[in-house]
Formats: C-alpha cells, sequence, structure tokens
C-alpha cells in the first residue's frame, strides 16, 4: 500500500510493523520513524486506527488471559524467523 506521498519511511514498512508498535516491540529509534509516518500519513493513520481499535478489542473479549512466557518468546522467535526469511525488515525486530 502507498498514499502516493513520498515519506522517509514507506507505507507498505509501516503498516507491516503496526502490530510491533502497538505492542511496543520495536525500538526507540524505529518507534519515532514509525509514529512520524503516522503523524504525515492520514492513510497509514486510518489504518493504524483499526489496528489499535482491534487490539483493545481483542484483549477485552480475551478477558485478560495471558500466554505463558515460554509461549510468547516461541511466538517471537517465529515471527522473527519468518521476518527474515522474508527479506527482513530494516531496524524493526533489532
Amino acid at each position: 500500500m502507498s498514499c502516493g506521498d513520498s515519506h522517509e519511511t514507506d507505507c507498505s514498512e509501516v503498516l507491516s510493523e503496526v502490530w510491533l508498535f502497538l505492542d511496543h516491540e520495536c525500538d526507540e529509534k524505529r518507534r519515532r520513524l514509525l509514529e512520524q509516518h503516522l503523524d504525515e500519513c492520514s492513510p497509514c493513520l486510518e489504518q493504524y486506527g483499526i489496528e489499535e481499535h482491534l487490539k483493545v478489542l481483542l484483549a477485552r473479549k480475551c478477558g485478560g488471559e495471558h500466554a505463558p512466557e515460554a509461549f510468547k518468546q516461541r511466538l517471537r522467535d517465529q515471527i522473527r524467523k519468518t521476518v527474515v526469511e522474508q527479506g527482513g525488515v530494516p531496524g524493526g525486530l533489532e
């Protein structure tokens, strides 16, 4: 996806990292770049808003249950592996 405007960070990159952003899983430098893009790009900000509402809805409907730490770590490891295999996302998971 692209809004057609020129940004330091590409729209498709931002949208692929929106959950990392929501979950505070990216480093501070990457977070600032994503925030800057969202401030400048209405289509991405709208998509971010949808994802944010979905996260809130999921948290509410799941009753606050928490996954075991070992499961969460395995999931993070698998996500990192998949991202690397698919060419990676610069700065997103480091």
